[in-house]
């Protein structure tokens, strides 16, 4: 089971700023597969559920092309919130990262990938597991209906902190791309930043890379 998310501020900034301390999730929502829930249709594949930067299909096929969308889902009694491991500030991204802690009434849209088996070690490589940053977790996530069982990820001795504009601005990327709600877009993009505004290597490689996507698309369609 994940520690519990603290926070370097008191509890009155905190409720100041739309934060709750984290409270252990209910045994309910983190579960194993059972009869209502619908499996991966093959052994060798996995349903991974993504809220954040693997929204955006380019940044998790970087490491995981195997990975196709399979649904936009919705995880209930859970909320979107950013802190770092620890209090350890990313120096990837300078500023508090993503994870989902539990918060009854609230919820958290998101991407159902399905990938092969063989790439949940990049994946969890991706999301620092062996560091102890994050654990996998199996939720059950809905999605017309239908409840999915997928694997995802919770942080570790979270303490909170905004993001960079620039880590925000890839969440709400992959939030346009697979066509979140829009009032739930629209709750993204209120979220407080830290206002970074120095160099960030890992946001101008994927810029990079999404150009070359696109650069592709446009010759297959002139061809």
């Amino acid at each position: 089971m994940t520690s519990p998310c603290v926070s370097a501020l008191p509890p009155s900034t905190l409720a100041d700023c739309g934060f709750s301390l984290f409270s252990p999730p209910p045994s309910s929502s983190l579960s194993s597969l059972d009869s209502s829930s619908s499996p991966c249709p093959s052994s060798s594949c996995s349903y991974s559920f993504s809220s954040s930067l693997n929204l955006l299909k380019e940044r998790l096929q970087l490491k995981n092309p195997s990975a196709s969308i399979h649904c936009v889902a919705r995880l209930k009694d859970y909320k979107l919130i950013f802190g770092n491991y620890k209090g350890l500030a990313s120096d990837r991204w300078h500023g508090g990262v993503a994870t989902i802690e539990n918060s009854p009434a609230d919820e958290v849209w998101g991407v159902v990938w399905r990938m092969n088996v063989a790439d949940l070690e990049s994946l969890d490589s991706q999301e620092n597991v062996r560091l102890g940053a994050y654990s996998p977790v199996e939720v059950n996530v809905k999605t017309r209906g239908q409840e999915l069982n997928c694997r995802t990820y919770i942080m570790n001795s979270c303490i909170y902190a905004p993001p960079s504009p620039q880590y925000l601005k890839v969440i709400l990327m992959g939030a346009e791309q697979n066509g979140l709600p829009k009032n739930y877009q629209e709750k993204l993009r209120s979220i407080e930043t830290n206002k970074y505004e120095g160099p960030l290597p890992v946001m101008a490689e994927l810029e990079r890379i999404m150009k070359r996507v696109k650069e592709r698309a446009n010759h297959r369609s002139d061809a």
